[in-house]
């Protein structure tokens, strides 16, 4: 590769040159510099100064960026499809329309970013700061933020080391955004705001998704296995066929929810909200739904053999043909239940 200066640099770019493709810029100091409408496609830009630095609508495909300080670049429009993005800190940049498909993310700093319509497919974003960041629109498909074992470098993982490491969008702004089939294993998103995102198939097993906002998102076929979603609002959302086994639901709001045929078996629900929610075909054994609110709910042919119902309130509920061998229905509020068909407690059916 080409060993070029930071003088070097700004002097052809001041001469009209906007092509350093292949350039070894390893450790380069161009903080604050303006390059943007360059070409910087197999650059080494490892462990170099970048913050602040100018790159709207650069070309960095294929990029070594590995550790580089780029905290408030500008990267608007940009080209880093496969970069190389481990262990870099982007926190406050501005990657808004950025293309980083296919791009490795391992361990990188993004807190605060702008990733506004990013296109993030297929992008390695495991143990990722997300932290605070604005994703709308943002297209993540098949984008892979799976918790680690381990922490450190993709390239050098101490595998003795039982730390594991999460991928962090603590409060991330991700309105709409297109994380179909993403795997987000153990993330932390943690009051996350993820309205109307597209989650569908998406993997979210043992995520930390309380408190975070999921209204009217499409989560048809997602995985939520002893994921926590305490005190989250999922209202007007779509979940038919989610996996939810073990899942925490305590004080979540799942109003008008349609959750057919999903599977929540062992899910902890005490005071959830499911007021109207569809829970056709649902599959709710050794549920604990105590003093939950599913009063008008739609709970036909729904298995809840040894559920716990104890002061819930099933006013209006349709339970035909509903399965209740061994649940709990003490103090249970039952005025204007449908039971029709249904087996009771004692594996009577109720005609």
């Amino acid at each position: 590769m080409e060993a070029l200066t930071s003088q070097d640099i700004l002097r052809r770019y001041a001469k009209g040159d906007r092509d350093f493709s292949g350039a070894n810029l390893t450790g380069i100091k161009l903080s604050g510099a303006n390059l943007n409408r360059t070409d910087w496609l197999d650059v080494n830009f490892s462990k170099a100064y970048l913050n602040s630095t100018v790159f709207t609508f650069a070309c960095l495909t294929r990029a070594n960026l590995r550790g580089a300080l780029m905290v408030g670049a500008h990267l608007c429009g940009a080209n880093l499809n496969q970069a190389s993005l481990s262990n870099t800190n982007l926190s406050n940049a501005d990657l808004h329309g950025a293309s980083l498909q296919g791009a490795t993310l391992f361990g990188a700093n993004l807190s605060l970013a702008n990733l506004m319509d990013t296109n993030l497919i297929d992008a390695d974003m495991r143990t990722v700061n997300l932290s605070g960041a604005n994703l709308s629109g943002a297209c993540m498909r098949g984008a892979n933020l799976r918790q680690e074992r381990a922490v450190g470098d993709q390239h050098d993982i101490d595998a003795s080391r039982k730390k594991r490491s999460t991928a962090s969008l603590n409060g991330a702004i991700l309105c709409g955004a297109d994380l179909r089939g993403a795997n987000l294993s153990g993330a932390d998103l943690h009051k996350a705001d993820l309205r109307g995102a597209n989650l569908q198939e998406a993997t979210l097993s043992g995520a930390n998704l309380s408190e975070a906002k999921l209204n009217n998102a499409n989560m048809l076929g997602i995985f939520l296995t002893e994921a926590n979603l305490s005190g989250a609002t999922l209202s007007g959302s779509v979940l038919d066929n989610a996996k939810l086994e073990r899942a925490i639901l305590i004080d979540a709001d799942l109003n008008g929810v349609s959750l057919r045929s999903a599977v929540m078996a062992d899910v902890k629900a005490s005071r959830v909200k499911m007021q109207l929610t569809d829970l056709t075909d649902v599959k709710l054994s050794r549920a604990d739904l105590s003093r939950a609110d599913l009063s008008g709910a739609v709970m036909i042919r729904a298995n809840l053999i040894e559920a716990y119902l104890a002061r819930t309130n099933l006013t209006n509920v349709d339970l035909t043909d509903a399965i209740l061998n061994r649940a709990e229905l003490s103090s249970a509020n039952l005025v204007g239940a449908i039971l029709k068909g249904a087996t009771l407690p004692d594996g009577k059916v109720q005609r």
